[in-house]
């Protein structure tokens, strides 16, 4: 004999001084610009001297010329020549904590005054219902987004992780 499951659900008054921000674009722009560029990879094929093509012969005699000797038209301060230290790129910017924070604040505030920002303080699942979780969010009228868990539970993360147009991060890893 199977029991039916229950979930609970709880919404909750959302703060002021997180939810009721001035949109600040050009500050959500900095953001988002250093989390997009820190996710590059960074591993570009660069060549070194010895991995460019030509310069096999001496460009010009080494002396009587009056310019500075030279032995390959593929040296680093050619153009055209090889990169001197062609090892990883480091594409990140950095934004200081203050200036994320709020640019995140920004960006959910927005969202509120949107009407695309739902906040459910708790959801709990007995046992691991997707079923469960599609009606939770028909009941809500969600049918995309992003779920933000704070403290995740299994059953929680077994039920929301197999529906379509639904992810979920943890808090920690908000970002813009």
């Amino acid at each position: 004999m199977a029991t039916k499951s229950e979930s609970k659900t709880k919404e909750v008054k959302l703060p002021g001084e997180i939810f009721s921000q001035k949109f600040n674009p050009a500050l959500v722009h900095q953001a988002l610009t250093s989390y997009l560029s820190s996710k590059r990879q960074g591993s570009v094929l660069l060549k070194n001297r010895s991995d460019v093509r030509g310069g096999g012969k001496k460009p010009f005699k080494q002396k009587g010329t009056g310019r500075a000797r030279a032995g390959t038209i593929r040296s680093p301060i050619w153009v055209g020549g090889g990169v001197t230290f062609n090892g990883l790129k480091n594409h990140t910017k950095k934004i200081n904590k203050k200036m994320a924070k709020k640019a995140i604040t920004s960006i959910l505030s927005k969202f509120k005054a949107e009407k695309r920002l739902h906040v459910i303080d708790e959801i709990k699942f007995k046992s691991p219902k997707t079923k469960e979780a599609l009606n939770i969010l028909r009941k809500n009228k969600i049918e995309s987004g992003l779920i933000v868990l704070n403290d995740p539970e299994e059953n929680t993360i077994l039920s929301i992780r197999n529906i379509k147009n639904i992810n979920f991060i943890m808090l920690s890893d908000l970002n813009p």
